[in-house]
């Protein structure tokens, strides 16, 4: 299996992270990275079409907001993660607003999950359909994700396939669809706009009740979120093994179910807190 695995110490946590493209020669869209006071992982999405808006890409899009939001976290624990998000998008858009079609709704897009550890306080961010789950020390894990790109996603899926791709009608059904990004009453996700920092799903949890955190691009957790297996069986893998074997039996599951395989990564902070 062609991808990264990086572990390493770091004052505040421990953190191991993998992530591994699609397939074999494909650009991976994901990015993850950690800085001492928190995490960030951005999962890049592209629509087809997209580079005739974007002379950049997914993968660009995806590691440029990755790095500044890790460039942000590092500044301190002084502003809200949507306050951070919200620069990030800003910034990420303002670098290639001269020479990209920010605004076309085709152009590359990303979802975000995101923590940051300080006060004794674990904080986290998700927009869209990223995963970050809370190991907790007594109780059940507490998963976080946005799922409304998926529900409302779903509820198209019957009319596609009755159009049947590549007819007039199968384009009109999916430009409808896409009317609802980034919309009141439709789904987020960071693009050109700001303000879809405000729809992100935020939280906290003390850290002296959790024994530690994971961020996973839906690529990674389908794991669990489409293949059944449960959380707690996934926490213990990776505590026992890492994220590499959580993304090999992702591979093998998708193998088994003949499911297009996805972009797969996930970012493991443990020791939360430590100094």
């Amino acid at each position: 299996m062609v991808g990264t695995l990086i572990g390493g110490r770091m004052a505040g946590m421990r953190v191991s992270m993998a992530s591994v493209a699609a397939r074999s020669g494909r650009v991976n869209e994901d990015f993850t990275g950690a800085v001492p006071a928190g995490a960030v992982l951005v999962d890049g999405a592209g629509i087809p079409g997209a580079e005739a808006t974007c002379r950049h890409g997914v993968a660009w899009y995806a590691s440029r907001l990755g790095a500044t939001l890790l460039a942000l976290l590092a500044s301190g624990p002084d502003r809200g993660l949507r306050e951070l998000l919200a620069e990030a998008i800003e910034r990420v858009t303002d670098a290639h607003r001269g020479t990209c079609a920010v605004a076309d709704p085709i152009g590359p897009s990303a979802t975000v999950a995101m923590l940051r550890v300080s006060g004794g306080v674990l904080e986290y961010l998700v927009l869209g359909d990223s995963f970050l789950v809370l190991d907790r020390a007594d109780g059940a894990p507490i998963v976080v994700t946005d799922p409304r790109e998926v529900v409302i996603s779903s509820s198209y899926v019957p009319a596609l396939e009755a159009a049947g791709q590549g007819t007039d009608a199968y384009q009109r059904i999916l430009n409808d669809l896409r009317s609802h990004r980034n919309a009141p009453g439709g789904f987020w996700l960071a693009k050109d706009d700001p303000r879809a920092a405000g729809e992100a799903v935020t939280g906290s949890c003390p850290i002296v009740e959790l024994s530690g955190a994971v961020l996973l691009s839906n690529g990674a957790a389908r794991l669990a979120d489409e293949f059944r297996t449960g959380w707690p069986e996934v926490l213990a893998v990776l505590a026992s093994d890492g994220p590499a074997e959580i993304i090999r039996r992702v591979r093998q599951a998708e193998a088994r179910h003949a499911v297009r395989p996805d972009d797969a990564t996930i970012t493991h902070c443990t020791g939360l807190g430590e100094q």
